[in-house]
């Protein structure tokens, strides 16, 4: 069966991620590296419909690598007879060079990850605490605006996830745009609603 390929060539999509990759903050500031796999599939007309982790490192690397390979989406082309329902992978590597990371132990690596973890942990009770309102017991809320306090999931942080969500749209990556979007939501504000509502059905 004849192969998918970048279009501009067999180093196409290295060089690709080479220009367009933007470090996430926690992870550069960690020196978390490493390899993460994206399982994607294509249409016919070489855009990415679908992307998923297969395996991934830490969920700041993960993003960044969906929304790589998320832009991507019409740079492929596609042989004749292709089947669309085939899933492709494709690793995207994450390295530090030149940010001191060569003297960071393994050990302090890992404590970082767990420390994002458990940030993230709570990240996740407020989006089920938002999920399920209607289920909120009295005063409940008060804790959340506490756990979102401490996060630093203010204003300012949500209108820069709408932005991010209305750039992703701009370069055709919806499914990371609406995923933006309900991030907004689930931590209990109206920002995003609108964008919900035209680009997410």
């Amino acid at each position: 069966m004849s192969q998918v390929q970048f279009k501009s060539g067999k180093n196409g999509f290295a060089d690709f991620l080479r220009d367009n990759t933007v470090y996430p903050r926690f992870s550069k500031n960690n020196c978390v590296q490493g390899t993460v796999n994206v399982s994607f599939k294509l249409n016919e007309q070489g855009k990415v419909y679908f992307s998923k982790i297969s395996k991934g490192i830490l969920s700041d690397l993960d993003q960044e690598a969906l929304r790589l390979v998320r832009l991507s989406s019409g740079k492929w082309q596609i042989p004749a007879g292709y089947d669309t329902t085939v899933s492709i992978v494709v690793p995207v590597n994450f390295v530090l060079s030149g940010y001191n990371c060569e003297g960071k132990s393994s050990e302090e690596m890992q404590e970082s990850i767990r420390s994002y973890q458990a940030e993230e942990a709570l990240t996740n009770s407020v989006i089920n605490f938002y999920k399920n309102i209607d289920q909120a017991k009295p005063g409940q809320e008060a804790q959340i605006i506490a756990i979102k306090n401490q996060l630093g999931i203010d204003d300012e942080y949500l209108d820069d996830r709408v932005k991010m969500g209305l750039k992703k749209i701009k370069q055709g990556d919806k499914q990371g745009a609406c995923e933006d979007f309900t991030f907004v939501k689930y931590m209990g504000s109206k920002k995003a609603d609108e964008y919900l509502a035209q680009y997410c059905k």
